[in-house]
């Protein structure tokens, strides 16, 4: 029974949707903006950046917080760490306080393996992003930036980051958190990925041609 509401409340705090909330105070709203996602780079983009930071640590902190109190307790051992680990994500991405709209859970993905690794793997998908923003902007320097890109490197580093986790040999329970947590990030950046997909057999189709 306790594990349930400890998952229920993860949830909860993951279904904040502060970033969205910030907007509507700086009389802004988010979901009009861009590709209408209610997180904190849509709020940073239509409010600045002093209230888009916050949205971003708010974020982060929802994830981080439930998962850092829970690790190492009695409640949270074994694979009941799985669904307290993943709930702050779900909540983010299924907020009931959207209807079951939420954002791309990036953020509170970074919080929640902040927690779970002492920020290890969160500092090394951040690095992963990193060098993959890089080199698209290499191949596509004469381009203008994609949603649809943004949301292919999101999942295609969190496919990367399970093989350094492989590598350094995680345990079971946090392979199995990855894996959720890459259900989810996956269905929520499932249209850009579509997108980006046919632009590229588009683009293989046109160079086929031109042969």
């Amino acid at each position: 029974m306790m594990i349930i509401l400890l998952t229920a409340g993860s949830f909860l705090s993951g279904s904040l949707m502060f970033s969205y909330w910030l907007g509507l105070l700086g009389r802004k709203n988010i979901t009009a903006v861009g590709d209408g996602n209610p997180g904190a780079l849509n709020l940073w983009k239509a409010a600045g950046y002093k209230l888009g930071f916050a949205g971003v640590l708010l974020d982060f902190l929802k994830g981080y917080l439930p998962v850092l109190l829970l690790v190492g307790s009695s409640y949270a051992k074994g694979f009941f760490l799985i669904p307290l680990a993943l709930a702050p994500i779900a909540g983010h991405a299924f907020s009931p306080f959207l209807k079951g709209r939420g954002g791309k859970a990036i953020a509170v993905t970074f919080g929640v393996w902040s927690a779970l690794t002492g920020f290890e793997a969160s500092l090394v998908y951040a690095i992963i992003l990193a060098l993959l923003a890089g080199a698209a902007s290499l191949i596509y320097k004469n381009k203008s930036k994609t949603t649809d890109g943004d949301g292919l490197q999101v999942v295609i580093g969190m496919l990367i980051l399970s093989i350094y986790l492989s590598i350094r040999m995680f345990s079971v329970i946090l392979l199995l958190i990855w894996l959720g947590n890459f259900a989810i990030l996956l269905y929520r950046h499932r249209k850009e990925v579509m997108k980006r997909l046919k632009k590229t057999q588009i683009n293989k189709q046109t160079a086929s041609k031109d042969e």
